[in-house]
């Protein structure tokens, strides 16, 4: 419950601007967020493996 409260007050405008912060839409994690993917690390990584993200691949070396 605590986590969905938090997720509903990241979405509401701040009084300040500087109080924003992104959250992930998908799993709502505040921290390792992707502005360019717009999703969090742990998100970006499942579904860049599922091949749901288009232009992204695996690297190896």
């Amino acid at each position: 419950m605590s986590r969905k409260c938090l997720e509903n007050k990241a979405q509401m405008e701040p009084k300040f601007k500087v109080r924003k912060y992104n959250r992930c839409p998908i799993c709502g994690r505040p921290r390792g967020f992707l502005r360019m993917f717009n999703m969090c690390r742990c998100c970006f990584r499942s579904l860049a493996r599922e091949g749901k993200i288009p232009g992204v691949v695996k690297s190896s070396w």
